[in-house]
């Protein structure tokens, strides 16, 4: 199926590692020019790179960028415009957590929390939907969480800045759907990086890789409804299809992409 995605211009956050790495190589696949947008340069330009061998032929870029950091954005966001002439997809893919019990957490890492999942859409949506309602066009994914949806054991606080990111689009959806933008989320259940694609300062720590053995990923795929866990292609392939043309009457929806995890 062609996704209608060639030659249209996209905007990924943390596209170096995880879920965002494997949707810029499948925008690329598409025939899209991407800007990734990471504050690891090194991981991104490897996923250019990788990208470009693989054969894509569009204008593919990094521009290193804290998501929480607004001027940055609103920076990298105008560079991409200067270069491409238009942003016609944005993907909030950045996401970070550390499970622990909420009692006892500090503020500081509450703050962390909700600055990188909550106002990094927040700061993006900013600058570049403004850009989009100009032009009558528009396609934003972002990836929220199953946490997000029915909450989650330790992770009580990056649960709720997940489901502002949901309550955003929406919201959004209704207010600028009549100008061709969309806003749709996509929920990963748990998706396990492989080392290879786990980024540097990607909340898959060397620690965190070595929890998840092959014992404690079997236990886990026995809540999920097809018996296994995700991998980063499971959701690029939906976020994707839902940045394209082939979604243009989808807006506001919220698609878990878990295995059957939770079903609402």
């Amino acid at each position: 199926m062609d996704l209608t995605l060639r030659g249209k211009n996209a905007v990924v956050t943390g596209g170096g590692s995880n879920i965002g790495r494997s949707i810029v190589l499948t925008l690329a696949e598409e025939g899209a020019n991407v800007a990734v947008f990471d504050v690891d340069e090194e991981t991104a330009n490897n996923v250019i790179r990788e990208a470009r061998e693989a054969g894509s032929t569009g204008e593919l870029s990094v521009q290193r960028t804290d998501v929480t950091d607004a001027d940055q954005v609103g920076h990298s966001v105008r560079r991409v415009i200067e270069e491409l002439g238009q942003i016609h997809v944005l993907i909030n893919g950045v996401g970070w957590d550390q499970t622990s019990p909420f009692i006892g957490q500090p503020a500081e890492f509450h703050e962390r929390v909700v600055s990188i999942n909550y106002m990094g859409p927040v700061n993006l949506m900013r600058a570049v939907v403004p850009h989009m309602v100009e032009n009558g066009y528009g396609r934003v994914v972002s990836l929220g969480s199953d946490a997000g949806r029915a909450g989650e054991y330790h992770e009580a606080v990056y649960a709720g800045a997940k489901a502002g990111v949901i309550a955003l689009s929406k919201s959004l959806a209704k207010e600028v759907g009549r100008q061709n933008v969309t806003f749709n989320v996509v929920c990963p259940g748990l998706t396990i990086a492989e080392p290879e694609s786990a980024g540097r300062i990607s909340m898959w720590s060397q620690e965190a890789l070595e929890y998840w053995t092959p014992e404690r990923r079997h236990s886990a795929a026995r809540r999920y409804a097809l018996k296994r866990l995700g991998t980063p292609q499971d959701v690029a392939n939906v976020v994707v299809f839902l940045a394209s043309d082939r979604c243009n009457f989808v807006t506001g929806q919220v698609w878990s992409v878990s295995g059957g995890y939770t079903m609402m």
